[in-house]
């Protein structure tokens, strides 16, 4: 009996051990701001970031420590700081960088893989029409596109975008990709882009009816023209002034848009024509897909929340403007910053 006892026991205490949730590990990156993330066909990290007027880089092979950072460029007037920073994405032949000034230029680099970084081009091509240096960039082999919002006369904001065909060599002329028909969409929130084949995605914060919600706009060839883009979500936002808030877009292993975005202080999740689900509470929401399951972060209170697949919450800490990025299948990296250091944590699944 008491052999049976001990057995039981051992098997309780065992079962506690192995069913309790892995601590993350946590690090720090480096000074700076505004970091953003990418990872290659390698499954190689690779961070860039802000510092006065230096375009920052590094990269990892596990996630869990990054290279010594490197200056990618010294770009007067960098624009670093909320939502607005550099921007990264990868392709078979490097990595491709795009930074904005402050009076509203945006440029991008490229480095080779072995290579050192080389400028390549202002992106917009009307003078200092990116004045609120809100954009993102994605890339799918070698193709590339970049989304910011434009300036228009005599006010207010519209959504544009460029293409690349040959990994960030070179940029098309500027595309429109939605203007809204009352005068501007969202002034503040920044945008984001995901490319697959020849399928582009764009998420942005519309102002339409008093309503700051949220709009998908799909490109089936490059990039080169959008279909009229959709709303997210059944509910609405009426406010008058602009939240800075702009949202996560990924896809699922079929290639189809997942999005997650706030609207007054909830964090909600939806697909493309589908209903929103709440999810959280909080602001700067991010979203990454891993092996077919949702991975999402957000910053609630002060603090960056990690919800993984199953809607176990793990709160990394103080922070703000969270990013993940998949670390195999059954992990990510997130990074954050906080008092103008970066912050990293690898999450177990």
């Amino acid at each position: 009996m008491r052999t049976i006892t001990l057995l039981i026991v051992s098997f309780f205490f065992f079962s506690i051990t192995f069913c309790r949730e892995k601590e993350p590990f946590r690090f720090a990156i480096a000074n700076g701001r505004m970091p953003n993330i990418t990872r290659d066909k390698s499954n190689n990290i690779h961070i860039v970031y802000g510092s006065g007027d230096s375009i920052m880089y590094a990269s990892s092979k596990t996630g869990k420590s990054f290279s010594t950072s490197s200056v990618v460029a010294v770009l007067p007037g960098l624009f670093a700081s909320a939502m607005r920073g550099p921007q990264i994405a990868a392709t078979p032949g490097g990595i491709i960088v795009t930074a904005c000034t402050k009076n509203g230029n945006i440029f991008s680099y490229r480095k080779e893989t072995a290579g050192k970084w080389s400028k390549s081009t202002k992106v917009n091509d009307a003078d200092e029409t990116a004045k609120e240096a809100l954009m993102g960039i994605s890339a799918d082999g070698n193709n590339a596109y970049v989304v910011w919002l434009g300036a228009k006369q005599p006010k207010g904001q519209d959504v544009f975008g460029a293409r690349s065909v040959d990994g960030g060599k070179t940029w098309s002329k500027n595309i429109l990709v939605y203007a809204s028909p009352e005068s501007t969409v969202c002034e503040c929130c920044k945008p984001s882009v995901l490319v697959k084949g020849n399928k582009v995605y764009i998420m942005f914060r519309n102002f339409l009816h008093g309503n700051r919600d949220m709009y998908l706009a799909t490109s089936v060839n490059g990039g080169s023209s959008f279909v009229q883009a959709q709303k997210l979500g059944t509910g609405n936002w009426k406010l008058n002034g602009c939240p800075m808030d702009g949202g996560g877009l990924a896809l699922d292993n079929n290639g189809n848009p997942e999005t997650v975005w706030r609207r007054e202080g909830k964090i909600y999740a939806s697909a493309q024509g589908q209903p929103e689900k709440e999810i959280g509470e909080g602001r700067a929401c991010t979203i990454e897909t891993v092996n077919g399951k949702k991975v999402y972060a957000w910053t609630e209170k002060g603090d960056v929340i990690v919800m993984k697949p199953g809607s176990a919450k793990t709160n990394l800490g103080k922070g703000s403007l969270p990013l993940i990025k998949a670390l195999g299948n059954d992990r990510v990296l997130c990074v954050w910053e906080n008092e103008q250091q970066i912050h990293g944590a690898v999450v177990e699944l």
